[in-house]
């Protein structure tokens, strides 16, 4: 009798998951459909897409491009600043935050006129930012000095400085009231609680190594770390276990998340983007040749849009003692973002 009840559970069960892979696997795969040829010059990091508005903001040395994501056009630009990382943006849909890294700072901007509005002293270095809504906070990760700043977005003052085991890179927030971050050069991630400002959690991710770019997936309670030795670490927040950790490409430094679709991606300087099956097993479904050092990106669920930066190299300049692994020149005015859908 035992035998005869669990079978046709089983069996459904099994047709679940086998309708739920097939129609994924069904799914048009990636592939980039337009490119965007924003020119300028200098470096650049992250970049966040706002669905809601259509726009992405995109730190490009001493500035933040402002693009429409409906034209590809670039629309206005925050100038002004010394050296850009980060951008957060509040729950209102009024202000924005651009980690200064050069200056120290965290910048303040209009989202509707583009104007900046305030300065507020960080540590050294802020790279990776967040907007946390449920205390209605900033934080901003500094990465020489190996802390965070916590900033009231009403009085625009710094309310605590948290000190981390090591140096941090990309945040997320669960908008419960937890943050997350990577720590890379310790191989962890720590969470922080937004009220009492301290850190609550702090997990090794022994699958991974030097732990940038971080997706969460908050319907599911899941991190998705990526890191060096092509790996990309599938942690459980409430409970610190690792998952899983696929194989990725080399080089990445960013990570998305995709909840309309249940898909994790990493995209990866050696000029790959890696898409993971985060519903059922974890498994790479695509690995969509890009460019050359498109390793950030942010994605856009309104639009089943991913969006990566990169540009043109030059030859890289003579090795030097102080400079034993020097980066290649950018071509001037060569700075694209490549957008990557399904149609």
């Amino acid at each position: 009798m035992l035998f005869n009840f669990v079978r046709p559970r089983v069996l459904a069960t099994t047709a679940l998951l086998a309708t739920g892979a097939a129609s994924l696997s069904a799914q048009q795969p990636y592939k980039i459909v337009d490119q965007w040829k924003i020119g300028g010059t200098g470096a650049w990091d992250y970049l966040l897409a706002d669905s809601a508005a259509h726009r992405l903001y995109v730190t490009h040395g001493p500035r933040v491009e402002v693009v429409d994501t409906q034209t590809g056009k670039v629309i206005g630009a925050i100038t002004g600043l010394k050296g850009t990382h980060g951008v957060a943006l509040d729950a209102a849909g009024r202000y924005g935050y651009i980690s200064d890294g050069q200056a120290n700072d965290v910048v303040v901007f209009d989202r509707q006129t583009l104007a900046m509005i305030d300065t507020v002293p960080a540590g050294t270095n802020p790279d990776g930012i967040a907007y946390e809504p449920v205390t209605k906070t900033v934080w901003a990760f500094n990465g020489r000095s190996g802390d965070v700043t916590v900033i009231d977005t009403e009085t625009r003052k710094a309310v605590a400085t948290i000190k981390l085991p090591g140096k941090p890179e990309f945040p997320q927030a669960d908008g419960e009231g937890n943050v997350f971050d990577n720590i890379e050069d310790k191989n962890l991630i720590v969470r922080l609680n937004a009220t009492s400002k301290t850190i609550t959690a702090t997990w090794n991710l022994d699958a991974c190594d030097s732990p940038s770019g971080l997706a969460i997936d908050r319907a599911n309670h899941r991190l998705f770390s990526v890191c060096d030795g092509k790996k990309m670490a599938v942690t459980d927040y409430h409970t610190g276990k690792l998952l899983a950790s696929p194989q990725i490409g080399n080089g990445p430094d960013a990570a998305g998340y995709s909840p309309s679709h249940n898909l994790a991606f990493s995209s990866n300087g050696e000029g790959t983007l890696t898409v993971v099956d985060a519903a059922h097993d974890y498994s790479v479904l695509q690995s969509l040749a890009t460019r050359r050092g498109a390793r950030t990106m942010s994605y856009d669920d309104g639009a089943d849009r991913v969006y990566l930066v990169t540009a043109e190299f030059g030859p890289a300049p003579a090795a030097t003692p102080e400079n034993p692994h020097p980066r290649p020149a950018i071509v001037p005015d060569s700075f694209t973002i490549l957008v990557v859908g399904r149609n």
